[in-house]
């Protein structure tokens, strides 16, 4: 079993090491786990950071993420599947404060996606699953986290 989970990570490797992003950067609204504001910034041509602050009814979160794409699906070049880690900050509205005995939500996140590049028009979307696990602030696992977006990229 070790040896074919190997295998698979090294073709995903050379797969991904011959492929590039179809755009740099790309600035959006994502929806529906509250309404976020939603950057993406590619630093080599299979990795990017994305920020994102979200608000919804109970308050506001900051997020940042580090994401590997990997551009696996030879038809269409323009989509890949990314996964990565992150971090987020968030603070409380204060009807809230007394129920999660905080003022702010620490943790830590993960996200796993598909993204998509328009071809022949400066639009991206994506998709994605972003579970967090909150350390300070109302501990424990948040499984409902991440949604759909979609940018403008240049």
């Amino acid at each position: 079993m070790h040896k074919l989970l190997f295998v698979f990570l090294c073709t995903i490797l050379i797969i991904n090491a011959n492929a590039q992003a179809p755009y740099d950067r790309a600035i959006g609204l994502k929806f529906p786990g509250g309404f976020s504001a939603t950057y993406k910034q590619f630093v080599t041509d299979t990795r990017n950071i994305e920020a994102q602050v979200t608000l919804w009814h109970k308050g506001f979160r900051a997020s940042g993420l580090y994401e590997f794409n990997f551009y696996a699906f030879d038809e269409v070049p323009e989509l890949s599947w990314f996964v990565g880690p992150g971090a987020h900050l968030g603070f409380w509205k204060s009807a809230y404060k007394d129920s999660y005995n905080s003022d702010i939500d620490l943790g830590i996140d993960g996200i796993i996606g598909l993204d998509y590049k328009i071809k022949d028009a400066p639009i991206n979307v994506s998709v994605d699953w972003e579970p967090a696990v909150t350390l300070v602030g109302s501990a424990g696992f948040t499984p409902a986290f991440g949604g759909f977006a979609v940018r403008y990229t240049f």
